[in-house]
């Protein structure tokens, strides 16, 4: 960078007074804990990053079965970056793998009365996100599991990645169908041959995520929800119909051990419970979260401690200090030693941010905002003063604290606003062009930028009609905890007459998030949906791959049974929505109220005619879009041929890799 002329000031203090980077900084969410984050100083309290990756070492290498199991407390006061250091090490296990992650935000339980049940669902569905291969987690020891049944019969057969069996599962399980054979029934006894203490069905259901077509049921099945009769004799699973959530829960810790036992086997597991402290819900007999997570976390540890965890687990707690010292380490029954094994009932305490770790936060926030511009600044923190920086830093705050200060302090001297016109309606043009100047190159990667441009736009519609549509409301999407964030808002409407209820999703990020959201889009009865609507780039939908789970998934948002649609993400349409609510949250600036600002954006039909908005309102085309069909995988496609012999048996299964 210091080789490369600095960038004009006026170009850096335009993007500088356009944008603020800090702005939404500071709190972390679920979707961080999964999607590509946030920046991070590695060197930022990296003794508790490290202590959780020694925990890992330390199980895994461990020769006695005592020993499989420990557990850690990480404690800090709201902001410093508990979340943070549970997102730095979610994504160095993506980056370089070394163990399963899965993480529970207390937040979302909405009944601690179904505690265990509620955490096999978090169990399911955190094996569900994408793992250091490029696949699910539970694809990761799907395949590991697979390739162990081929070896078992033919010890030269070669292992094949996860994504290349997941290309070719499916077709193999057709061509042994078309000869009265069930494939499946023969992987499972093959893996069976050395897992005999390995409940069949959950066997059977993990191998099914191999199946692009079948994944969604398996997940569905391992969480402990019921399936259709149907489904679950295809998939020869028992439906878990009849049952009540009482006795779910009553099944669901045995279930759990049965999942840990199974894919601890293959790799070790890191578990997480975070926002302990946020939910402020009580259990029927009066225990308060803090204190029903504690007792699982000791349930789970007597549990699994003298059972078959293969590869060891590890479990770490977050919580406030005065959780820890006025709820949890009072706990009797042993409690708070089972929570905090490693370090013998000490919990880590996290440390706050000094001047040298602020200089280093606020250089990383900023580099991304001047890469993405192009822009070089004269120094990588402008338009701070490291010595201003540093001087903050003595009073040690918190991350969230310094991000803040950051967000408020994050401005340059620009020369007054020109003279405003008298006439509002000639405030208001002259407000728009200027809105309409800002860069949104970084804006348009940003969900929930994106998301909020076009709510806004739908509520300044309120009560119009566009193309036999009337837009009568636009609500958050509930329930809030199983959705997660990832839709962004529904809109309720008539069109000829009838209720209309449309859920959109924008998904710019990865495909794994865009997966994420998709299975919540389709959910049409959880969410109250008449239809599902994704907003994403073309060149994004364009890049998804045919044998991939997204493209399956956005089969189903479009089939005629959904009747959902794709509305592509275009710049020149959603710029005037971003500008126009730039003004109304600016209004006072340019001497405008809110409701001249609607009845402006109202006269000039600016949201009205907008092709973006239009375009989700308008009746899907049930066509998929043209994506990327080229299959990377055809010379190993002789690798899976189905078996000529008459008899299903073992050496059906070895023809395959012969």
């Amino acid at each position: 960078m210091n080789n490369i002329s600095v960038s004009p000031i006026e170009a850096l203090n335009a993007a500088i007074q356009n944008h603020n980077p800090f702005s939404k900084a500071g709190i972390v969410k679920e979707q961080d804990i999964w999607g590509k984050g946030f920046p991070d100083i590695p060197t930022l309290n990296a003794h508790a990053s490290d202590a959780i990756f020694q925990a890992v070492e330390k199980v895994q290498t461990s020769q006695s079965s005592q020993e499989k199991v420990t557990s850690l407390v990480l404690t800090a006061n709201q902001g410093v970056g508990k979340s943070h250091i549970l997102s730095r090490t979610r994504r160095r296990l993506e980056s370089n793998g070394g163990a399963l992650f899965v993480y529970a935000s207390v937040n979302n339980y909405t009944d601690l009365n179904l505690i265990k049940y509620q955490f096999q669902q978090t169990l399911a569905n955190s094996l569900s996100h994408t793992g250091s291969q490029s696949v699910m987690q539970w694809q990761e020891i799907a395949a590991a599991m697979a390739n162990e049944g081929f070896k078992a019969i033919n010890p030269a057969s070669q292992n094949l990645s996860p994504q290349e069996l997941i290309d070719r599962f499916d077709r193999v399980c057709a061509s042994w169908a078309t000869k009265n054979k069930n494939f499946m029934n023969t992987l499972t006894k093959q893996v069976l041959k050395t897992k005999s203490k390995a409940d069949p069905y959950i066997v059977r259901a993990v191998l099914w995520t191999l199946s692009e077509t079948e994944t969604p049921f398996a997940i569905k099945w391992l969480a402990g929800e019921e399936l259709d009769k149907s489904k679950a004799e295809e998939l020869g699973l028992p439906a878990n119909s009849g049952k009540t959530n009482q006795d779910r829960e009553a099944e669901s810790l045995n279930n759990v051990q049965q999942n840990l036992n199974l894919v601890s086997y293959y790799s070790p597991v890191i578990i997480c419970f975070d926002e302990i402290d946020v939910n402020t819900s009580c259990r029927d007999d009066g225990l308060t979260t803090p204190q029903v997570i504690a007792d699982l976390v000791k349930r789970l540890y007597d549990t699994l401690e003298h059972s078959d965890i293969g590869q060891g687990l590890v479990i770490i707690t977050v919580m406030m200090p005065y959780t820890w010292t006025d709820t949890v380490n009072v706990m009797s029954g042993g409690i708070p030693d089972r929570l905090s094994t490693y370090t013998q009932r000490k919990p880590i305490d996290l440390k706050y941010l000094n001047g040298d770790s602020v200089v280093d936060l606020v250089q990383l926030w900023l580099q991304d905002f001047y890469e993405v511009r192009n822009l070089n600044p004269p120094h990588p923190v402008y338009p701070f003063e490291e010595s201003q920086l540093r001087e903050y830093g003595r009073v040690k705050p918190t991350v969230r604290e310094a991000l803040t200060w950051c967000a408020e302090n994050f401005q340059v001297f620009m020369p007054p606003m020109p003279e405003l016109p008298e006439d509002p309606i000639e405030r208001f043009e002259f407000a728009l062009t200027k809105e309409l100047e800002a860069d949104i190159r970084e804006e348009m990667e940003d969900n929930s930028t994106i998301a909020k441009a076009i709510y806004f736009g739908f509520e300044t519609l309120k009560g119009q009609t566009i193309d036999k549509v009337t837009v009568d409301d636009i609500t958050e999407i509930k329930p809030k905890a199983k959705n997660a964030g990832w839709i962004g808002f529904k809109i309720i409407g008539t069109e000829n007459g009838k209720a209309i209820k449309i859920g959109v999703a924008i998904i710019q990020t990865s495909q794994s998030e865009l997966v994420a959201a998709l299975k919540r889009l389709i959910d049409y009865q959880t969410f109250d949906f008449t239809r599902g609507c994704l907003v994403r780039s073309q060149s994004k939908i364009e890049n998804i791959k045919k044998t991939s789970k997204a493209y399956k998934l956005l089969e189903e948002l479009v089939s005629v049974e959904k009747g959902g649609e794709i509305v592509y993400l275009v710049e020149e349409q959603i710029k005037p929505l971003m500008a126009v609510r730039a003004v109304c949250k600016k209004c006072r600036d340019y001497n405008l109220t809110e409701d001249q600002v609607f009845e402006f954006i109202s006269q000039k039909h600016l949201t009205f005619e907008n092709l973006l908005l239009r375009e989700i309102l308008s009746d899907p085309s049930g066509e998929m879009p043209a994506v990327d069909d080229e299959d990377e995988n055809l010379l190993l496609e002789d690798i899976f041929n189905p078996p000529s012999s008459d008899d299903e048996g073992d050496e059906d299964l070895s023809d395959l890799f012969s």
